[in-house]
């Protein structure tokens, strides 16, 4: 496994305030390649193993977010060679599986697996700069790594279908009317606003963000409302019995006696 913030990793690490940001700064735009794929989960391990923090940030350096994978893998697995296309999948698998709640902050293009990474956040965020384009089409390569999933799931069939097949790029207004990203900020302003937003969650407890991170995924992936009814209320039952639920209830409780009172 790579060192965390080895010299020339990269991915690097830096946790502020209960956040950690992992910048991806490789070259050929920040593509998907073996190193990256083992920067990108030693710094994942590493934020998960730092128990302040609560959230994580992922974005990259310079012009692009991730161009997707190197060109040469690609080529390589018309010989044969599929496993390290397959291996890329890493990149991205390695970010929906983390149990942290992550954001996307999206600075530039983000194409072909890149999509895929911005994709496997739970909340994206992008730059007036920010382009999101399948490409699988252009290279005549069926989409691969869960993207038709991903992309279905965030924005609808329909749209889905004229990005990975009709190969529709998405600027960053459009992409926030089709629902791909959540907000749109100046280059200036993008990164300070996604760990802003980080922040919201930094004085809750771990066991509860990760708790309702989880709750929160799979009820996108279920189609079964008992199935999801079920797992909610289990988790509202053990949120019930922790020490922070009945501080923070009694607090908000005397703030509305207080008004109550104030009114009168």
């Amino acid at each position: 496994m790579m060192p965390v913030n080895d010299e020339g990793s990269p991915a690097l690490l830096d946790v502020r305030d209960g956040t950690a940001l992992i910048t991806l700064s490789g070259p050929a735009r920040n593509a998907l390649d073996e190193a990256m794929v083992a920067a990108i989960s030693a710094a994942f391990d590493a934020a998960e193993a730092d128990e302040s923090v609560r959230c994580v940030v992922l974005t990259g350096a310079g012009p692009a977010f991730c161009s997707g994978a190197v060109l040469s893998t690609l080529i390589d697995s018309a010989e044969g060679r599929f496993d390290d296309v397959v291996a890329v999948y890493e990149g991205f698998l390695r970010v929906r599986r983390s149990p942290l709640p992550t954001i996307a902050a999206v600075n530039g293009p983000a194409v072909g697996a890149g999509l895929n990474l911005a994709l496997a956040c739970d909340v994206r965020v992008a730059s007036t700069q920010a382009l999101f384009e399948s490409r699988f089409p252009v290279l005549r390569l069926h989409p691969g790594g869960g993207h038709t999933w991903l992309l279905t799931r965030a924005i609808g069939r329909q749209r889905a279908t004229m990005m990975s097949l009709f190969g529709e790029v998405l600027d960053a207004e459009v992409a926030l009317g089709a629902g791909l990203v959540a907000a749109v900020h100046s280059p200036e302003t993008l990164l300070e606003e996604a760990m802003t937003l980080a922040r919201r969650v930094e004085d809750l407890e771990r066991d509860f963000v990760e708790n309702l991170t989880s709750t929160l995924r799979a009820a996108e992936e279920s189609p079964d409302h008992e199935g999801v009814l079920a797992l909610e209320t289990q988790r509202q039952r053990w949120s019930t019995t922790r020490p922070a639920f009945l501080s923070a209830t009694r607090a908000l409780q005397a703030r509305i006696a207080g008004r109550a009172g104030a009114a009168r």
